[in-house]
């Protein structure tokens, strides 16, 4: 198994852990391809929920950037209810994870699924 499908496999366990059903493997696969190889560091893989700056760069660089959002109140509530479906004391916020949660929300799977 490569590490990209090791990878996948991860995601998808901590999905089903966190009461996620029905994963779109072909979204998932499309969001953990666009991350690149960020997906096999350890920091750049997760999502610190904590860290106020990092969640400006998921709404900045994602949201606003990668899905062309405008910016405003529901991207920080989209985020917000991201961090609350994983659990604010989960330290396995996978980056590919929290990005495949917030595409499917705005209705952008269309952007990694070819």
């Amino acid at each position: 198994m490569s590490k990209f499908d090791e990878a996948l496999e991860t995601y998808k366990a901590e999905m089903t852990k966190i009461g996620i059903t029905g994963i779109n493997d072909a979204l998932l696969t499309g969001v953990a391809k666009a991350l690149g190889p960020s997906i096999y560091n350890t920091d750049s893989s997760l999502v610190s929920s904590s860290d106020q700056e990092e969640l400006d760069r998921v709404k900045n660089n994602f949201l606003i950037k990668k899905l062309g959002l405008a910016d405003g109140p529901d991207l920080d509530k989209a985020i917000k209810e991201v961090v609350d479906k994983f659990g604010s004391s989960n330290r396995n916020k996978h980056r590919a994870v929290f990005y495949y949660l917030l595409a499917q929300k705005f209705g952008k799977e269309a952007q990694f699924i070819s």
